[in-house]
């Protein structure tokens, strides 16, 4: 199969805590890589210098990070994502390249919005200046029960969402997220994330098929 067009396209993964979308856009990437295709592989928050200092601010540090107000939150995210695009994604898409992205604008919707009570309108407003108005051109949400994603987690550092927040928290963002793949059908596919890996891949290729030149 080869892949079409001078253009690339942008692809994101959105999920829930233990969705497993880590895995999954690593393994498209090298997929696409495997058919041909020039595949940048990247994450939010993060992806460029400042976006990981800032991923360490929201994520990573006690004391700072579980005592942000939400539009602070909000504010933060926005800057990485503002510098990611600039930096990352919008040249790869100018140089032709797929853009495979671990989380965007959708997850500060899900988590910042559904999550924490701020503002939707306020939210979508503060996205799109960010981005510059750049929308993905496929999100593939990676839908899985909480108890099962959150029972996945393994991990060593602190992390604010997993450490601070509860169940209750995480169905509101589980949640959000299928309002909002219900909302826009022709940008969103929801994937089953509960079943192994093998299974998911096969479900994402499918889905980006209708990008792929037969």
């Amino acid at each position: 199969m080869a892949l079409s067009g001078a253009r690339g396209q942008f692809i994101t993964l959105e999920g829930p805590e233990g969705s497993g979308k880590t895995t999954a856009a690593r393994n498209l990437a090298r997929w696409l890589r495997q058919q041909g295709g020039e595949a940048v592989l990247t994450h939010e928050p993060g992806g460029t210098p400042l976006g990981e200092a800032i991923r360490e601010l929201v994520l990573h540090q006690r004391g700072v990070s579980d005592d942000l107000d939400p539009r602070t939150d909000a504010l933060l995210y926005a800057a990485s994502r503002a510098q990611h695009v600039a930096r990352v994604i919008r040249p790869a898409l100018d140089r032709g390249e797929w853009v495979i992205c671990a989380r965007f604008t959708d997850s500060s919707l899900a988590y910042q919005g559904y999550g924490y009570g701020n503002d939707l309108v306020d939210l979508r407003q503060l996205q799109a200046f960010a981005t510059g108005g750049l929308v993905p051109d496929l999100t593939l949400l990676i839908d899985v029960p909480v108890e099962v994603g959150l029972g996945r987690k393994r991990r060593d550092a602190w992390n604010r969402f997993e450490d601070t927040e509860d169940a209750v928290f995480f169905e509101k963002v589980r949640s959000g997220y299928l309002a909002l793949a219900a909302a826009e059908p022709d940008r969103y596919r929801v994937i089953d994330g509960a079943g192994d890996v093998g299974r998911t891949d096969l479900a994402i290729r499918e889905a980006i098929a209708p990008l792929l030149e037969g």
